[in-house]
């Protein structure tokens, strides 16, 4: 009898022993399945969006990016975005705020940009204050605040932590369209903008040729060109013209207005500076040998200045000066123009208005268009034309003027030698 008395103790003894595992087990466990944030995503219920260009449910409003902007002693978010001028509604920020587990709601101040060049699509601030004790890595926009943010797009608010700036420059080129194929030209300007001190160029791009898209792949994979998705024209119908008189679309030169403030925003901590130019411009140096030079020398005279404009010069891609073919024999098989051909530029046609383009401190710049900023911290400099200019290779504004009334300008020239040799290594590294 004591025999399966005792038996039975160790049974039970046995089980008693592996009950109170198993349940301390679960108990620590459940304990750190609690303190472990939930994914904020699964917590906001938004659904994740990665593209660059995001259409609301009213498909009159269009979401860029979001940004986390403190510069005016208050935590924003500012949505950048394209809307119809007449048809801007009452939005709302909707903020996911995972460290209390709630979700919070901020009516956005709308902000639509001055310059849209009379068409009726344009570029669009939202600004929405933070709640305060939240820090929150997303966003969702929406039209009433009661809606549900189930199967609404949700943006991650980017620039939350603010870090020193990667690189000294960055060149924000908008927008590649129109099966751009033009590549001898992309090339010499990529090159040339890395001799003058260029970290990043940033391209957005709707479209380009496929010997283009070889071309972009190489400088993707070298780091030097980031290029952003640009679909504008799957939503609104765009202009490749820059005025609504000349082409009464819904949108002009394919966004660009919207792609240059994204690309001061995307850049504001990554670039010391960011040029505004389009591909077929480089702002070149007259005085001084690049662009480091040249901005210690501008900064140093304009110290409380962040935007520094520089007037835009037309070099006739019609009119040839001869050089030397000999170390350029492969260019032949590139499509596209050859700058260094086209030395002479055009004088500044007299009681109109000169275009010009940018170099800005983008941690100083709130709003921007085409050829000045809109609002910005601190006041803007127009750079003397003795001191730089925007080398614009295209066809004449005066195609009337004889060559005699041309003025020949070989500062390009200057760089000859690097510009030659460093061209032939892509050729050759691309085989094109």
């Amino acid at each position: 009898m004591s025999h399966y008395w005792n038996k039975s103790c160790k049974l039970i003894t046995i089980c008693l022993i592996t009950f109170t595992s198993v349940m301390t087990v679960s108990y620590f466990q459940s304990r750190v399945n609690s303190s472990r944030p939930r994914p904020t995503v699964e917590f906001c219920k938004g659904i994740p969006t990665h593209e660059s260009i995001t259409p609301l449910k009213n498909n009159k409003t269009f979401i860029i990016a979001a940004y986390f902007d403190d510069r005016e002693n208050e935590k924003k978010t500012r949505v950048i975005g394209i809307t119809h001028h007449k048809d801007v509604k009452q939005l709302y920020c909707k903020f996911c705020c995972p460290s209390n587990d709630t979700i919070q709601i901020s009516e956005a101040k709308i902000d639509v940009h001055s310059d849209r060049f009379g068409f009726p699509y344009g570029t669009f601030d939202l600004l929405c204050l933070e709640p305060k004790d939240c820090n929150p890595n997303f966003v969702t926009i929406h039209v009433s605040p009661g809606d549900t943010a189930d199967q609404l797009p949700q943006f991650e608010i980017k620039n939350r932590e603010a870090k020193d700036p990667l690189v000294e420059f960055t060149v924000c080129i908008s927008t590649m369209f129109a099966r751009y194929d033009n590549v001898l030209q992309f090339l010499q300007s990529v090159e040339m903008y890395k001799i003058l001190g260029v970290g990043k160029v940033v391209i957005y791009k709707n479209s380009c040729s496929p010997l283009m898209e070889k071309v972009l792949n190489f400088y993707i994979a070298e780091g030097t060109v980031e290029v952003i998705p640009w679909p504008v024209d799957s939503y609104l119908k765009v202009s490749s013209h820059w005025r609504y008189s000349d082409d009464a679309k819904d949108l002009g030169y394919y966004g660009q207005i919207t792609a240059l403030n994204d690309c001061i925003y995307r850049n504001m901590h990554k670039s010391k500076y960011v040029l505004l130019n389009d591909i077929d411009e480089i702002i070149l140096p007259v005085k001084d040998q690049n662009w480091n030079i040249l901005m210690q020398n501008l900064q140093k005279q304009n110290p409380k200045s962040g935007v520094f404009i520089i007037e835009n010069h037309i070099f006739p891609k019609t009119i040839f000066t001869p050089i030397d073919p000999v170390n350029i024999s492969s260019w032949s098989a590139v499509p596209g123009i050859n700058i260094l051909e086209h030395v002479v530029r055009e004088p500044p046609k007299p009681n109109t208005f000169n275009p010009t383009k940018m170099i800005v401190d983008p941690r100083k710049v709130i709003q921007t268009s085409v050829h000045s900023v809109l609002k910005a911290y601190g006041g803007s400099v127009y750079v003397s034309d003795k001191v730089a200019l925007v080398y614009h290779c295209r066809d004449p504004l005066q195609p009337s003027l004889p060559r005699s009334a041309l003025i020949n300008d070989i500062t390009l020239w200057r760089y000859n030698k690097s510009l030659v040799e460093n061209v032939n290594k892509v050729i050759q590294q691309i085989t094109l």
